[in-house]
């Protein structure tokens, strides 16, 4: 399958940017009233994980943000993203931003913004791309 009506480098940040207002800050006061710390806690931590890992494998890829910009995750195959995809997408995809120093994310942002399938290193990791058609349930 091929990738179609792939997402740009705005509305995924957008997209990030909402899913830090809507859901981060909320979590991150609810982290703050069960911790007592106000800044890195493991509540937070866990909360925030388990919503990326878990939400976009039973939202048809969509997370809050990517849903309100109209943009989700899927598979280049064409599967349904599952949580070893969003495993993938998250830690191994991470793990090579933080291997090498950060120039992975530069690529990664370049790469969105460049190529024709606005697909980046974690994409490639997972297999996936972020798109604005929707899912077909």
């Amino acid at each position: 399958m091929a990738v179609t009506n792939p997402a740009g480098f705005w509305r995924r940040l957008l997209a990030n940017l909402l899913d830090a207002i809507v859901i981060g800050i909320p979590i991150s006061i609810i982290g703050y009233l069960i911790t007592g710390s106000a800044g890195e806690n493991w509540f937070t931590n866990l909360v925030e994980l388990l919503y990326a890992l878990i939400v976009p494998a039973v939202w048809y890829g969509y997370t809050v943000g990517k849903r309100m910009i109209g943009i989700r995750i899927a598979k280049v195959n064409g599967g349904k993203v599952g949580i070893g995809t969003m495993f993938l997408r998250l830690f191994v995809g991470g793990l090579v931003y933080v291997i090498t120093l950060g120039i992975g994310l530069i690529v990664s942002a370049i790469m969105v913004a460049a190529r024709e399938d606005k697909r980046s290193i974690h994409d490639f990791i997972a297999g996936t791309y972020v798109t604005t058609e929707k899912p077909t349930v």
